[in-house]
């Protein structure tokens, strides 16, 4: 990254990429979690409810090629000229056979304006035949598989439930980058049992991962879920940011990372109605963005400032 830029950011790496705007359609294809099945648990994560995120048109009970044509419908609106990645979403999206995943991803790839996929799974519901077969798709369309690592604290994934370890996550990921797949990875800012040095740790910890891309969510507290139950027994356990802590935060968390790495997002947009405790008066991702940078010159730093000095 130049460091005339404040940070990697995603919208330059799209455009460098492709040479025109890409879209992402939301996906629901119907699978289920370990998490949730009962594989390894029940009731999943306990910050977990897909319905914060998913936009109107991404139902299960609808073919994925529906969702598609729903999804650029609403997209075309304000935007039209573009091209699409088809994002399964929803849950673990390689939860199933590979043959059965092949053919689900095919089926999106067959839409003339659908250029590559972007699939969001656990990182321990991955294995070889499952990356040789998204490394064969990578080679003819854009593919990036993205990890939902959320903490590198192992005490942390133990008690939200996650059923992985960040070890789990290292594994999938150098398995993921052996074979030139490009991978993306969540993380969550803000869960319980976590302090600020826990969590820039993340940021250093991440930084020696063969990572592409990464998404930064402030953890919002659905309604109805086990974390705003536990919210409302014991707030103590949570670091609560508001708006202007978190863009502080933030700087300092890139501050940390490796330069090389994407920020996609920067934080969640769930809808005001689910959210327990801060909301930020329904701040947008892009809202957030411009904050960041203007405070990011004001601080005279940059993304990667402090781990060029540690190389």
């Amino acid at each position: 990254m130049n460091k005339e830029h404040l940070y990697n950011d995603y919208s330059t790496y799209i455009k460098n990429l492709f040479g025109f705007r890409v879209q992402k359609i939301s996906i629901d294809a119907g699978f289920t979690c370990p998490n949730i099945d009962g594989t390894k648990s029940i009731g999943g994560c306990i910050y977990c409810d897909n319905n914060a995120f998913n936009p109107y048109y991404c139902k299960s009970d609808n073919p994925i090629i529906q969702q598609i044509e729903e999804g650029i419908s609403f997209f075309a609106k304000k935007y039209k000229s573009q091209k699409y990645l088809a994002y399964f979403q929803s849950h673990t999206n390689t939860y199933n056979s590979s043959d059965n995943l092949y053919k689900i991803y095919t089926e999106a790839l067959k839409h003339k304006d659908i250029i590559g996929l972007v699939i969001a799974t656990r990182p321990d519901c991955i294995d070889n035949d499952k990356l040789e077969m998204i490394k064969e798709l990578s080679e003819k369309y854009y593919v990036s598989l993205e990890y939902g690592v959320e903490s590198t604290n192992n005490n942390t994934l133990r008690k939200i439930n996650r059923c992985h370890t960040f070890e789990d996550s290292i594994n999938a990921i150098k398995l993921a980058a052996e074979k030139n797949i490009n991978i993306g990875i969540h993380m969550i800012l803000g869960l319980p049992y976590e302090n600020r040095e826990i969590m820039l740790n993340h940021a250093e910890k991440i930084s020696e991962l063969p990572v592409n891309s990464l998404k930064l969510h402030q953890l919002q507290i659905i309604k109805h879920t086990q974390i705003a139950k536990l919210y409302q027994i014991n707030p103590e356990l949570f670091i609560s940011f508001n708006s202007t802590e978190y863009i502080e935060f933030v700087i300092d968390f890139l501050e940390l990372l490796n330069p090389s790495i994407v920020i996609e997002r920067f934080i969640s947009e769930s809808p005001l109605n689910m959210i327990v405790g801060k909301s930020w008066n329904g701040l947008k991702n892009f809202e957030i963005v411009e904050k960041i940078k203007k405070r990011m010159k004001e601080r005279s730093t940059f993304q990667g400032k402090l781990f060029s000095l540690k190389s």
